[in-house]
């Protein structure tokens, strides 16, 4: 169950970026919405949902509390790294293969039909 499979949710990626520095959890909405440029902007509810799901798995742990109201924060483990190097080298591999493609069209002669 700690191993990643498949491809990770674009909120699930910031977040686990997100805990290579221990955060609190609106540390953690505000630090997602900050790398994302405003574009991934998280709720309570959901952001609460994929911690327990991000547990659940080992990709993260709990590493104490702040003096902020006894505020959890969070780290990612080192499945949790295992996790987002897969995404990354997962990314590298479509943004590769897209690129080998759309240069491939772009050396191929226009064919007699566009013309």
């Amino acid at each position: 169950m700690n191993e990643s499979k498949g491809a990770l949710t674009e909120a699930v990626f910031y977040i686990l970026i997100s805990l290579y520095t221990p955060l609190h959890g609106y540390g953690i909405i505000q630090n997602v919405e900050k790398r994302s440029n405003g574009r991934v902007r998280l709720g309570a509810g959901t952001l609460y949902g994929a911690i327990n799901t991000l547990l659940t798995r080992g990709w993260i742990a709990e590493c104490g509390e702040t003096g902020e109201r006894g505020k959890k924060e969070y780290i990612i483990t080192p499945s949790g790294r295992r996790a987002v190097e897969d995404e990354m080298n997962r990314l590298q591999e479509l943004l590769d293969n897209g690129r080998y493609v759309l240069n491939t069209l772009n050396e191929m002669p226009p064919s007699a039909e566009s013309e």
